[in-house]
């Protein structure tokens, strides 16, 4: 069974978005975004998530995400980067269910 689950946030034609959560709690996000020859995905986590934990998460994109679509451990590139979400940027007025929006000029 899997420990993560992932809430698709936006899906374009080569590109999917997710929330990565863990019992309720949002621990990270995912970009995916599918080329030619490879799959990149960018898989970006909390502070707290350990290294064990990132294979785990890993291997739970690996089932969730890819088996579904058909794309296999060899053809994807994932791109782990680890901190603190500082907040979500934009210039417009968007609903954030995470704490508001920080506004730029």
């Amino acid at each position: 069974m899997a420990k993560y689950d992932f809430q698709r946030e936006t899906r374009t034609p080569y590109s999917e978005c997710y929330i990565v959560m863990e019992t309720e709690v949002v621990v990270g996000r995912l970009d995916i975004h599918y080329a030619d020859v490879v799959v990149h995905a960018t898989l970006n986590i909390e502070e707290t998530v350990t290294s064990d934990e990132i294979q785990d998460l890993i291997d739970d994109i690996e089932a969730e995400l890819l088996d579904a679509v058909g794309i296999v451990r060899q053809e994807i590139i994932i791109h782990v980067h680890q901190g603190r979400d500082l907040g979500v940027y934009s210039a417009g007025d968007f609903n954030d269910t995470n704490g508001g929006n920080i506004r730029f000029n």
